[in-house]
């Protein structure tokens, strides 16, 4: 939609841009994507680079308050042990996010280095540095004794070695998303604040989308990349294979005049605690120490569960940081967001077709880990579309999802 202004692509001028669409329910587009979090933004741009019409929709807007993608800051790291094909994606994507960077007011990417620490040498240190080598990763292996030297704020008690990719960094998230679907308008896509109709199961075939306020969009493909709110679309295919969880993230104020915690001496980190993982990042843009714990937490409907921070998460956290960050053990909170994974059974992304129906690709189960994959998850599934993709990823497959939690990517 040409001339539409960054105002209305972000959603907040919701009247005027649905006047300036109404056109749209007579139109027949080349693509339409549902969902404008980072997996179907980057779509949509990703088929916009094809030279397809695209109509992006979203029923709140970009990475809005409840959006798996709305949140303030996302890791982008490579260490992902065997998993190889998720160290490429990262890597990959890397490109992008510093390209939609460089073009946008306000940092998207910070190239803060991450640090992912570890109480022994275990097998996914040595898979991931096995991997690094064969990508060419800068990536180095610090000891206890390097790690205590470059960053004293860290309590290393207990840890034996740490990996640390000096490209990788921290990404803003809302902000990401956000100027991505504002340059997608810019450029000549379409993007709209509609809500779906859940398509027909019984259907034969999918060539229309319907909308609660009764217009027909009509396209050749459709993308479903709807977050914790895809099951619900499709519950026959994926109520039992998606799993939204329930996840908090703490911000703690560092101290006045104290340049330890920022960006520029403390990386984002990840203790792998022998596979029960906390991470964080240092104060970027004075939000705050940010920490979580990268467990999954209770199942939730992204629509109803309460958001209000509870006491015991923020209690575990406290008490993390008084073991591996004691100078911040009584840091004031600063603030504090309830918001959730979309989990496969074992943390692999889902990009296929429908069972049913070809011309129809389901793109979730970002499991906590997405993020940071976007442009190539976009690329992907733009690929997988329009029938020009080399060659299928398995794991990516909606036969591979089970129905029985056992996460296995990390």
């Amino acid at each position: 939609m040409p001339g539409l202004t960054r105002r209305a692509a972000l959603g907040v001028g919701a009247g005027a841009l649905a006047s300036s669409a109404l056109g749209a329910a007579t139109q027949s587009h080349d693509a339409i994507v549902v969902g404008a979090g980072v997996f179907g933004a980057w779509t949509a741009a990703k088929l916009q680079d094809q030279g397809k019409r695209v109509l992006l929709l979203d029923a709140w807007g970009p990475a809005h308050a409840r959006a798996s993608s709305g949140g303030e800051s996302r890791m982008t790291r490579g260490s992902y042990g065997a998993d190889a094909v998720y160290t490429r994606m990262a890597w990959d994507s890397l490109a992008d996010w510093k390209a939609l960077s460089d073009t946008a007011g306000l940092p998207i990417f910070h190239k803060t280095g991450v640090l992912f620490f570890f109480a022994r040498r275990e097998a996914f240190v040595d898979q991931s540095i096995a991997v690094h080598r064969e990508l060419k990763l800068p990536t180095q292996r610090l000891d206890a004794t390097q790690m205590r030297t470059r960053f004293p704020q860290i309590d290393f008690t207990g840890v034996e070695l740490g990996l640390y990719e000096p490209e990788f960094g921290a990404l803003m998230a809302r902000r990401a998303v956000q100027t991505l679907v504002d340059r997608f308008v810019r450029t000549g896509g379409q993007y709209r604040r509609a809500v779906i109709v859940p398509p027909d199961p019984a259907a034969q075939r999918l060539d229309h989308l319907a909308t609660t306020s009764g217009e027909t969009l009509s396209a050749a493909r459709f993308v479903f990349a709807c977050g914790p709110w895809l099951p619900r679309l499709f519950p026959d295919i994926l109520g039992n294979r998606i799993l939204p969880t329930r996840q908090e993230v703490f911000f703690f104020a560092t101290p006045p005049g104290d340049d330890r915690f920022g960006p520029a001496r403390l990386p984002g980190w990840a203790d792998f605690n022998n596979g029960d993982i906390y991470y964080g990042f240092p104060d970027l843009e004075a939000r705050g120490f940010k920490i979580a714990h990268d467990a999954h937490g209770p199942p939730i409907d992204p629509d109803t569960v309460d958001r209000t921070p509870s006491p015991a998460a923020l209690a575990e956290v406290r008490t993390f940081m008084a073991r591996r960050f004691p100078l911040l053990a009584r840091a004031p909170l600063s603030e504090a967001r309830v918001c959730q994974y979309e989990n496969s059974a074992n943390g692999d992304l889902l990009i296929d077709r429908h069972p049913r129906w070809t011309n129809a690709i389901l793109v979730g189960a970002g499991s906590g880990h997405g993020f940071k994959h976007g442009p190539a998850v976009g690329r992907y599934a733009a690929a997988l579309a329009t029938d020009t993709l080399a060659s299928a990823e398995p794991r990516f497959s909606l036969a591979s999802k089970g129905e029985t939690q056992a996460r296995a990517v990390h």
